[in-house]
Order: structure tokens, then sequence, then C-alpha cells
């Protein structure tokens, strides 16, 4: 195919919060597949070290913009990807958070229907908030405090959600909705307050491991490139809009995920015990079923072999003195 024929076929894609975590691998993965890919962030989590490897890429633009605010581009598909997700940045500003959610989605939705672009909503497995049901199925509601510390990104995604459908329903959007469940790998925050990311620092660092309750709970950790295939993989067929989780069904205790950062690690570290913070999960495991039948989708990567690649992340991180 010559060049002017891949023209043809090449989708012009915008991937809010594209400089995050999340968004900077999406948007690797979308570059090397061919597509032209416009980078939206407000870098309050996102950092421009995520995707410095990208901007020689012709194909790659980044702009400064938080989608609380309309944006007017013409585009074949979206990802709205846009919002803190950890508790510490999300806590930080609430009000933002939850603007982040609904209007944000409301505009996102708004241009998706203008210029008629497929949307995708990254929502969350915090709308099932902490589970009277487990594992937990795309069809359970939840069980969410309305007005606790961490309602702001519950709630908010939950609205979220209903915007997507309600526009769908009413004006015909195309859209797909994705639940994640716990992520991990590199490019992650080093200061997202996350599990992950405490647990492999401290043990690099050979500090005590703060273990926040007992360690009895559990979640459930997805690598990134598998998330992100199922990411495609929604985006990419027909069959269902969602919502669908994604995530790795095998679930460990966060006493468990310390104890094998501490091995891989060779660190020394000790496990020390603190107070559980409030509307923290007591579990966390997807029901992948709808991924499997519908998607084809389900995790490859598991958590030994997840885990060491995000240790060398940080170790790098470490070893190069960068804000960690």
């Amino acid at each position: 195919m010559s060049g002017d024929d891949k023209d043809l076929f090449r989708k012009r894609i915008l991937v809010t919060g594209g400089a995050g975590f999340l968004g900077s691998h999406l948007c690797e993965r979308l570059l090397d597949a061919g597509q032209e890919v416009l980078c939206v962030d407000n870098y309050y989590t996102g950092r421009r070290s995520n995707i410095e490897h990208l901007l020689g890429n012709p194909r790659f633009e980044a702009l400064r913009h938080d989608i609380t605010s309309p944006l007017v581009v013409e585009v074949d598909e979206i990802y709205n990807l846009a919002c803190p997700a950890s508790p510490v940045h999300y806590q930080f500003d609430p009000v933002q958070t939850l603007k982040t959610c609904v209007h944000g989605s409301i505009n996102m939705l708004g241009l998706a229907k203008r210029v008629k672009a497929k949307i995708f909503q990254a929502s969350t497995s915090e709308v099932y908030g902490d589970p009277l049901v487990h594992p937990q199925p795309e069809s359970y509601w939840g069980h969410v405090n309305t007005i606790g510390i961490r309602s702001c990104y519950d709630e908010g995604k939950r609205a979220a959600e209903t915007l997507f459908f309600d526009y769908h329903r009413q004006h015909g959007v195309d859209i797909r909705v994705v639940r994640i469940f716990n992520t991990y790998g590199p490019r992650m925050h080093p200061k997202d307050g996350r599990v992950v990311s405490n647990v492999v620092i401290q043990a690099l660092k050979g500090e005590d491991i703060s273990i926040y309750g007992d360690g009895s709970q559990t979640r459930s950790f997805c690598y990134v490139d598998d998330l992100i295939d199922g990411f495609l993989s929604l985006m990419n067929q027909d069959k269902t809009i969602g919502p669908v989780n994604i995530g790795n069904p095998n679930e460990f205790t966060i006493k468990q995920l310390a104890e094998l950062a501490i091995e891989l690690t060779g660190s020394k570290s000790k496990l020390t015990y603190q107070p559980l913070p409030q509307d923290d999960p007591k579990q966390r495991q997807p029901d992948i079923t709808r991924a499997r039948e519908d998607l084809g989708w389900e995790p490859k990567i598991q958590l030994r072999e997840g885990l060491g690649k995000t240790i060398a992340y940080f170790d790098r991180l470490l070893t190069e003195r960068i804000a960690v």
C-alpha cells in the first residue's frame, strides 16, 4: 500500500489524559498501528516525560488543555481517559475531580456528537464501591458511599457512565465503556499513593513498607500492556458497547503483594501496619466473562512478571534521581 493509500485509512484519534500513565501507553500503541494521535492533557497528574519519546513522530501532536473547557477539533475517534485516578490526587481537589468526570464527559460527548466520532470512556471498578458481590460482574450495581472522601471519583465515574449511555440512547452517539481494575506498570506516577508504586519504591529504598489495615484486603492487578490490549479490543469491535470489566481476575492480598516486592527487589524492608483509609474496599476482583466472550480478551502477563518490569522502571527513576 502506498503512503497516499495509508493516509486514506488512517484515523485521527484524540486521547484525553494522553500524558498520563495509561494514556501514554495508549498513544504509543495507536501510533504503532499507524494512526494519527492528538494527545490532550492539563498535566495535573500526566507528565511530559511520559510522551517525550513520541514528540518527534509527525503523526503525534500534544496539546495542553483541560477538558472541563470545550475543545474544538476534528477527529475520528475519542478515548476519554482524563481524570486523576489515585486517591492522593483525586482527593486533593475533589470538586475539580467531579467536574472532570461530569463536565469533561459532557464536553467530549458533545464533540463526539458534532463530528460523529466513536468515543471510549475509561470508567473504573470504583463504580462498584466496597462490593457486596464477589467477584464483580458488570450487572452488579455497586455499594458506594455517596458522601465519602472517595465519592468525588466513585460517583463522578458513575455519573460519567450515565452520561455516555444517555448520549447513546438520546443522540445515537457510538460509545464504548470499559471498567478498569487495578492496573500497574512502567510510567505509573511515583507519588500517586497507589499500593504498587508505594510498595515497590519503599522496597527499592529499603524502607519499611506501609500496609494499610491488616493487609488482608485484596486487589486484582492487571499489567498495563494487557489493559491497553483490552481497550483496543473493545474499541475495534461492534458486538458490545459495554460496560466491560478489564482486569486480571487473579486475586492477591496487599500483604502478598508487599512480600513479592521484597522478594523481587532483594530488599530488607519490613512490613509496618497503618490504619485503613475511609471507604477503602476490602475486595476487588473482576468477573471477565463478558470480555472473554465478546472481545476474546483475557490478560496474559501475571503479577510476578509484570511486577519485575515495574520494579525495573522505578529502579531506573531512583538511579537517575527523577522525582521519587
